[in-house]
Parts: structure tokens; sequence; C-alpha cells
């Protein structure tokens, strides 16, 4: 018998007064034979316990229809068994995988998680945090508008991981910045490029840390680069920007996200022109439309799911959340048809 496997106490309710109520943990120790402690901390706790011992209490759990009420939960503990997930903008397909992530998380432990939308904008970040603080037992930020210090400020409340920028006040889960655009920008050196424009949002600490260290290695290797500010990382930015792209004379363009890169490719073929001949495209983070594309985009893979999962690993956990870390997370290249020499290059 493992340490976990105490016995359950003889005084627990019998099969007759369990059928007129909702069934509740003392119900599945007894089931089980453990003790309600125990089963609390295998579903509430989920790590805490034993794997085995945890697997046999949430198959007990699913046998006899238990749900969590978080409302009950609360009134011992001062939490609600619900977190938040906030970001900036619920219609980018960059947040599919790393909600999903999240959620599986969330549900494995029996928590709730719900999902609230910025609109980008930081004054309303700002509010939707503080709005939600009372009733959460922490967030979930993406993609935060709010710099270090505001952010820090807002997790003296309640615990807030970043996920997808990083944050050094809290824990945050980020993808290998150096690792992708340094494969990005090897790549198109050696395909030829000399000359190289970066489709940004402007003075967005996301984006300027993308810049600094894009700027860098462009430097390291003898390529020109020319910052482009973009108004919003979405299609119709990306689109507005050809203009601009054409007019600096570079041979390839790194954009902010898949979106803008997917409007300049189709502001491009609008206008009549052929990619790669006419410029190389690279986009950022590989979202389910990049290979959709015409031509299909090389673009930077960002492990969104696994940022999610992390992120929120560290979230529900006591003891993690609201001490400052950095996970870094691969961001690899994935090299498709929108990249290619300049012409006028042997290919």
């Amino acid at each position: 018998m493992s340490p976990d496997e105490t016995h359950a106490s003889p005084e627990l309710p019998n099969d007759e007064e369990r059928s007129a109520r909702r069934p509740t943990i003392y119900d599945i120790a007894q089931r089980v034979g453990l003790n309600p402690s125990t089963v609390s901390r295998a579903l509430n706790k989920p790590g805490r316990t034993n794997a085995a011992t945890e697997e046999k209490i949430r198959a007990a759990a699913a046998e006899l229809g238990y749900r969590a009420n978080p409302m009950a939960r609360a009134l011992p503990t001062g939490r609600s068994g619900t977190f938040a997930i906030v970001l900036p903008d619920i219609t980018n397909p960059v947040h599919f995988e790393l909600i999903r992530g999240a959620e599986q998380v969330a549900r494995a432990g029996g928590f709730t998680l719900v999902v609230s939308e910025t609109e980008a904008a930081a004054d309303i970040e700002r509010e939707t945090i503080e709005a939600l603080q009372s009733s959460v037992d922490g967030l979930l930020v993406v993609a935060s508008r709010l710099d270090d210090a505001a952010l820090a400020d807002l997790a003296r409340v309640k615990p807030i991981v970043a996920a997808n920028h990083s944050a050094p006040s809290l824990p945050s889960v980020i993808p290998d910045l150096a690792m992708g655009l340094t494969a990005a920008i090897d790549h198109l050196r050696d395909l030829g490029h000399r000359s190289v424009a970066y489709l940004g949002l402007g003075g967005l600490q996301i984006n300027r840390s993308r810049w600094e260290l894009t700027l860098d290695l462009s430097m390291s290797r003898d390529i020109s680069l020319v910052e482009i500010a973009v108004d919003s990382p979405t299609v119709d930015a990306g689109a507005d920007a050809l203009r601009r792209v054409r007019a600096s004379g570079v041979t390839a363009v790194l954009a902010y996200n898949d979106l803008v890169a997917h409007g300049l490719l189709r502001a491009a073929r609008g206008a009549g022109l052929t990619l790669p001949e006419a410029f190389s495209v690279i986009g950022f983070d590989d979202i389910f439309s990049a290979e959709l594309a015409v031509p299909a985009l090389t673009t930077l893979h960002s492990p969104l799911r696994e940022i999610g999962t992390r992120a929120m690993e560290t979230l529900i956990d006591p003891e993690r959340n609201r001490v400052p870390s950095k996970v870094v997370l691969p961001l690899d290249l994935v090299v498709r048809e929108s990249t290619g020499r300049p012409v006028g290059l042997p290919q």
C-alpha cells in the first residue's frame, strides 16, 4: 500500500444516503477505500498524489457522476477553482492551440477556465484583469499590452502568469526568440538576401524585443534591415504594408505574425506580383493556415499548445505562481514556398 492509500473512515455515507443527493468526495472515498483528504488532494491538486491512486480516484469519480462544486470549495479555502485567460484578440488563430493547452490542464485539475478578450488595448486589459480578480484564483495573460511594472502591481492581488511574452517580475512561458530569429535570418542570408524589411507593431514591448534581436542578427551578417510599422497584427495591416515594402526595395520580409504575412501575400497577388520572385516572406507562429497560403508560407513554428500547457501548470501551482521564472520553448523555422533566392542570383 502506498503512503497515499490510507483507509477510509467507517463513518462515510451508505448507499441509500448517497442515492438521495449528489455524490461527494466522501462517496468517492468509500468507493475506493481511501481517506477523504487523499481524494480531495487527488482531485484538486494534480500531481500531489501517487499517479496510480489518482487514476483510481478519478475513475471512481467519473463512475459516480461526481462534479466539483466551486462555491463549496471556495468557502473553507477562499479559492473559487476558477482561473481566467486574458488575451488581446480572440479571433486570432494563434490563440486557439494555446487556449486548448491551458484548458486541458484546467479540466484535468477540476478547475474552470474563463476566457476574456481585451481588444489589444492596454487600458481594457488592465480593467479586465481588475474586474476578474475578485472571482478567480489567478490569471493567464497572453501577449500582454501592459509593461512589466503594471503586471507586477496587478499580480499582488492575484497570481498572474505571462504566456507568449516575457515579464521579468512574473512566471513567463515564451518561445525561444533567439533560436527562431537566428534560423530565419540565416535562412535569408544563405539564400542570398542582403536587404530585409521587418513588419512590426510599433512601440509594443513584445515587438521591440523581436526588432532589437533581428537588428543585431542582421548587422552581424551584413544584412541591411529596415523597420516598417503596421497598425495591428492583422491581415488588413499586412496588405496595407505592400506599397511601403515595394518602395523600400528589399528582397525579403520578416513579418510580426502569420496574419500580417498572409495580408502581404494577398496584396502582392492582387498587384500581379509573383512570390518569392518579387520578394521572399517569412511569418511567425505557424498557424494552421500557413501551409494553405499561396505561396505556402515559410514561418517560425511556435509551440503554442505547450506554451498554454506549461503556463497553466504554473498558474494552478501555488508554490510557483508567484515566483518569477522563465520557461523557454523551441522556436523552429519551417521552410515552405514563400522564400527563395533573389531574382538575378543563380538558383
